[in-house]
């Protein structure tokens, strides 16, 4: 039997600025989630070794809420798996490409269409209040 960590979160929240100013607004994701996608778990923004499966991305209210699940049979994913358990990881991050956007004063972007890329398990999201929580252990079949 695999093991596997559920987890859920938001890895990007609207009308927040993140550290480098920019700002995600509601509908940013909703063509590149329509085209169905598959977009990769990555621990730390490595794309060498995916660290799980995300089963669900959508817009809610709030943001991107992402729920999927860290696969343990890696070492990538045995470390992402422990840290998240342990509390020492509970950050989201999102890779991605600006289709449409505009400047921000003083800095920064206000960001209306994107190319989803990855969604990252990380220590310091760009976006401090991106964060992840456990939903619970998975046992399933190897």
């Amino acid at each position: 039997m695999a093991r596997s960590i559920a987890i859920a979160g938001h890895a990007s929240l609207f009308g927040l600025a993140d550290l480098s100013g920019d700002v995600v607004h509601r509908g940013a994701f909703v063509r590149a989630l329509a085209a169905g996608a598959r977009v990769p778990m990555l621990f730390q923004h490595d794309p060498a070794e995916p660290v799980g499966v995300w089963h669900t991305l959508k817009e809610d209210g709030r943001g991107l809420f992402v729920a999927g699940e860290i696969l343990t049979n890696g070492p990538r994913g045995r470390t992402a798996a422990g840290l998240v358990e342990r509390g020492a990881v509970n950050g989201l991050s999102i890779g991605f490409r600006t289709r449409q956007s505009r400047p921000r004063r003083p800095k920064g972007r206000d960001l209306f269409d994107l190319d989803l890329w990855e969604v990252s398990i990380v220590t310091f999201p760009m976006l401090p209040q991106a964060r992840l929580h456990r939903v619970g252990p998975q046992d399933r079949a190897a």
